[in-house]
């Protein structure tokens, strides 16, 4: 089952005794926060979970799928992910075949 963000809410709602629109809102600040940080090129790096980066790409070639025409796409900014070792380390030691 995947994790969904109403799931969070209800999960900070119970473990920190708030309201649920309460637990909302600081769902809400801490991706707004998350968001304008990465927007502005800063990294978000959470101790025991890992590091979100902005990272650039290059314009690059690339290939319409419909019309099988060659184009170029634009340069652009990704997000990407990388866990902490602690956060590795507590999956693997729960998926021992």
């Amino acid at each position: 089952m995947t994790l969904t963000k109403s799931n969070i809410i209800e999960k900070i709602s119970q473990r920190l005794d708030l309201s649920p629109s309460e637990a909302k809102n600081t769902m809400e600040t801490l991706l707004e926060t998350m968001k304008s940080t990465l927007a502005s090129g800063e990294d978000v790096m959470i101790s025991g979970f890992g590091r979100f980066q902005v990272n650039n790409k290059a314009p690059r070639k690339g290939r319409n799928p419909a019309t099988g025409e060659d184009m170029i796409l634009n340069k652009r900014r990704v997000v990407t992910y990388k866990c902490s070792g602690r956060l590795r380390d507590h999956i693997n030691e729960n998926n021992h075949g």
